[in-house]
């Protein structure tokens, strides 16, 4: 189970940008199909009108064709600042990957992937976007922009970071969360891709540190990247494996059915207690399965970002 092994064989994406487009396209598609009926490609052009507003900006022929109530919203009225946090830490490069690809990610491929076609929503919009990239140190910051150098920049640097040939073993996500939390000045919307894995010692300062985002009126989205099917359900073969912590380098040789009992109640345990935290500190939590689509995280977007304007 140790993955360093493999890790010199994962290439990076051959075109990232292309591969970011390709699943916001299909996203788009699927909108007509769903709840979001009325968003289509230009969805940032209207928000859903409330009662008592003025009717001047209501779209009529948007309401024509879906008999729901729109005020179209424009240009300066819709620009947005948003911040994208990625963990590059050891763990995140749980599965191992031999080759990456859309339908064959680890965890940190998939959080490259989805904050990529996050910038492709927020580039068609015309939104500025920062970047956080971190694991033993802070690897990475660059503040909000919005020019299609800046894009082409952090589609750079989310290739250079799958393409990390040797990932750390320690992480202290509380430190750099509030040196990112320093730097963020201007009201944002903050997205933070990580599997959350700390030692209990650590747990009260990372939510302390999560705190420290929320504040300057900030809204913070936290999508918790785990490979269900291994990391939630322990769904092994019975036969003796070595488990190897990769942050530590420590190991276990075991019978999977030996531990899967226990080891689920405390995944569950450090789940819903990451949750309430999350409640606790007006923090949206979304628990993302990494072998899934990207469809959970772009619903997420546009909800909050409905929200957040």
């Amino acid at each position: 189970m140790d993955i360093r092994s493999e890790l010199h064989q994962a290439p990076l994406f051959q075109n990232l940008e292309l591969l970011a487009n390709q699943i916001v396209e299909g996203f788009i598609s699927g909108i007509h199909k769903s709840p979001f009926h009325g968003f289509s490609a230009e969805f940032a052009e209207h928000k859903i009108y409330n009662p008592g507003e003025s009717t001047k900006h209501v779209d009529w022929k948007l309401f024509a064709k879906t008999d729901r109530l729109y005020t179209k919203r424009y240009e300066d009225e819709t620009n947005l600042r948003c911040h994208m946090i990625l963990d590059n830490s050891a763990s995140m490069y749980y599965p191992e990957i031999a080759s990456m690809g859309l339908e064959n990610l680890n965890k940190l491929g998939f959080g490259v992937l989805a904050i990529a076609a996050l910038m492709q929503l927020l580039k068609r919009q015309r939104d500025a976007v920062g970047l956080s990239i971190y694991s033993d140190n802070y690897h990475f910051y660059t503040a909000e922009k919005s020019s299609e150098r800046h894009f082409q920049m952090l589609y750079s640097k989310l290739n250079e970071a799958v393409q990390t040939k040797e990932p750390s073993e320690t992480t202290r996500t509380y430190t750099y969360l509030h040196q990112i939390a320093e730097k963020i000045h201007r009201r944002s919307l903050i997205f933070l891709f990580s599997d959350m894995f700390q030692t209990e010692t650590e747990e009260a300062k990372l939510f302390e540190a999560l705190r420290h985002l929320k504040y300057n009126k900030h809204a913070v989205v936290l999508f918790h990247l785990l490979d269900h099917e291994r990391e939630i359900n322990f769904d092994f073969d019975n036969t003796p494996k070595r488990f190897v912590d990769v942050e530590t380098g420590e190991h276990i040789d075991l019978y999977a059915d030996n531990i899967k009992r226990a080891y689920s109640e405390k995944v569950s345990e450090y789940q819903e207690n990451l949750k309430l935290k999350c409640v606790q500190y007006k923090i949206k939590y979304v628990g993302v399965d990494v072998q899934s689509d990207f469809a959970q995280v772009l619903n997420t977007f546009m909800i909050e970002r409905q929200k957040f304007l």
